[in-house]
Order: C-alpha cells, then sequence, then structure tokens
C-alpha cells in the first residue's frame, strides 16, 4: 500500500538515503531539513560537512523530485505548518545534533534541535492525529553496560553524555504524550551507523580521511572498545519495513537497530586499512569520559516487528565506503 510519509532530517546521513529508498519502494515522500536547496543555511563549523549535507539533498533529493520544506523544527509551529501542508499518514524524525563527543563540548548545541525540535514534532503530530510516528534514538541510552545483549528493557537512567541524555529524553517525552493523549511512536535505538554518505565526526569518516592522508589515527581505550557497526542501508531496509504497516500506532513502543555483532576497533581499522590499501598509523590513548566501552544490540524485538533483515558484513560494508568516499572526496592528486 502506498503511503504518504515526512522524513526530517532530509540532509542528513540516514534521511537522505531513507527518502530515496521510499521513493523507491513506491510512497509518496517529502523531506525536511534547516539547509535550503542550494545549500544555504546555518554554517557548521565544518565546512565539508556543509558541502556533504548539499551533495545529499542533491542525490538523494533534488534529482528525484522529491517535495522539500525548508524548516527550523526547534521554531515555532513550523512543523505543524509543514504537516497541515503535506498530511503525512507516517512522519519518520531523523533531524537532530547528534555526536557523544561534540555534547562533551557543547552540550548547549543539543537543546534546541534534540529537546524543543523533539517536542515540536511529538506535539505536531499529536494535534494532527498523524497515525504512525517513527524517531530516532541511540543506543548511546544504554550507558555503561557489561551484559549483552542490550535489550530494550534494560534500564537506561544512566546516561554518559548530554546527548544520551536528550535521546532517553525523547522517549521519556513518546510515553508521556502516550499516557496524556493514547498516542504511539516507535523509537529507533541506532547503532553505530556508517556506510557512503556518512558523518563527518565518525570514526569511519575521520579515520578514513586521516589514513589517506597519511597521517595518525588516535583509539581510545587502547582501541579496545566494541561497537555494533551497522550498514546504512540495512538501517534503510528496517526503516521501510517499519514505515509499511497500514495501522495507527497505539503504543509508545522501542526498537534497537544493530545487528548483535560487536567488533572491536582495532580490527575495524584493520578492515578499513585494508580496502583503503595503507598501513595504519595509530596512537592509543585511554578512555575517554563520556564514552562506553561496548555496544550490542539484541534483535529479537525488531524481527518480531519487520521479519528478517538484511545484514553487511563490515568487510563488505567499508569497501562500500571506501569506494564511495575515494571517488567523493579524491584529495589532492
Amino acid at each position: 500500500m502506498t503511503k504518504k510519509v515526512l522524513v526530517t532530517g532530509a540532509a542528513g546521513f540516514i534521511g537522505s538515503q531513507l527518502l530515496e529508498h521510499l521513493r523507491l519502494l513506491g510512497h509518496q515522500v517529502a523531506g525536511c531539513d534547516v539547509l535550503s536547496l542550494e545549500g544555504t543555511g546555518p554554517s557548521p563549523a565544518d565546512p565539508l560537512l556543509t558541502r556533504l549535507r548539499k551533495a545529499r539533498l542533491a542525490e538523494f533529493s533534488t534529482r528525484s523530485g522529491i517535495p522539500y520544506f525548508q524548516i527550523d523544527i526547534g521554531a515555532e509551529d513550523a512543523f505543524s505548518q509543514v504537516l497541515s501542508q503535506w498530511q503525512p499518514d507516517t512522519v519518520v524524525h531523523l533531524a537532530a545534533q547528534a555526536g557523544v563527543r561534540h555534547s562533551m563540548q557543547a552540550p548547549l548545541d543539543f537543546v534546541t534541535p534534540n529537546l524543543v525540535g523533539f517536542a515540536r514534532v511529538l506535539d505536531a503530530c499529536h494535534r494532527h492525529q498523524t497515525p504512525r510516528l517513527l524517531y530516532a534514538s541511540s543506543s548511546s541510552v544504554y550507558g555503561l553496560r557489561s551484559q549483552v545483549p542490550f535489550m530494550e528493557a534494560d534500564r537506561t537512567d544512566q546516561p554518559q553524555s548530554f546527548y544520551a541524555a536528550t535521546k532517553q529524553a525523547n522517549e521519556a517525552m513518546a510515553y508521556a504524550y502516550h499516557a496524556q493523549y493514547g498516542m504511539g511512536s516507535i523509537g529507533m535505538r541506532f547503532f553505530t551507523v556508517y556506510g557512503p554518505w556518512g558523518r563527518t565526526d565518525m570514526a569511519p569518516f575521520m579515520f578514513a580521511q586521516s589514513m589517506r592522508r597519511h597521517q595518525p589515527i588516535k583509539l581510545f581505550g587502547e582501541g579496545k572498545l566494541l561497537r555494533d557497526f551497522t550498514y546504512v542501508a540495512d538501517i534503510v531496509e528496517a526503516i521501510g519495513k517499519l514505515v509499511s504497516p497500514v495501522d495507527k500506532l497505539t503504543a509508545p513502543d522501542i526498537v534497537n537497530m544493530g545487528h548483535q555483532r560487536p567488533v572491536e576497533v582495532n580490527s575495524f581499522v584493520q578492515l578499513l586499512a585494508k580496502h583503503l590499501k595503507v598501513e595504519p598509523i595509530i596512537e592509543y590513548a585511554p578512555m575517554q569520559a563520556a564514552d562506553v566501552a561496548l555496544t550490542c544490540a539484541s534483535e529479537e524485538r525488531l524481527l518480531r516487528m519487520i521479519g528478517d533483515w538484511r545484514e553487511t558484513t563490515l568487510d563488505q560494508g567499508l569497501g562500500h565506503f571506501v569506494q564511495w568516499l575515494e571517488s567523493w572526496d579524491p584529495l589532492d592528486s
């Protein structure tokens, strides 16, 4: 059945690729973000990120003719006006300020997009009676723990970063809207998503760029931290399956989005170096404050919701990522 879907964070890593995936599935889709289609908007400190966000829009939105709304979700009534105009039956809310380490340096950068913005989206979906709301949460809500795999019913009341605290708050806000108004939703806890068009502040992108320039990379926790790396196309496919049901959501649900395959960062670096055909220069450092030693998703609930989902191996995924990066940013010859 064709659905009408609105995706926030359309210039983002996951959102841009989700728009195209949903379009190819036959859904009517529209996107919104703070960036204009011409690439102008708030200027982050990272000019490469601005270039990347503009390129994502061009690749996944402009060329496909997908309707696009330039808005700041933190602004009063901005998102509500888009809902009135587009009238979707499903909202996939991915717009947010991301990054554990960024939140250590500038926690207030997260207040408007992650707290105020989420509240605006949540309330607008309630007032417009949007049947299905899916929103991005994060594996970071689990904090420090050694028992694996991480289960959705585990306690999440000890966040190790302000970013994690905002995502924990989003889940609590969604539960409150159900308690008050009977509104349903699905919070998607993403586990270390990587791949083509990936974020410039995450390890795959940063490490690859440094290695390509024969610069050292710093591995915290002696490189022994374990991460449940999840390829972006796997995530996009899973979200597409969560979008597809026609029934209205009536409960506040949470689901892990990871493959229960944690890999040591040292091993990840060696695989990345293999695809780059370079020898990495590694500097080891102690574990940082706000970081966690391990992430590992239980897939059980997701599998009950959507059945089987694709699993791209880390070796395959890093190969696709390197191929994209070398084409998109060939560096100076």
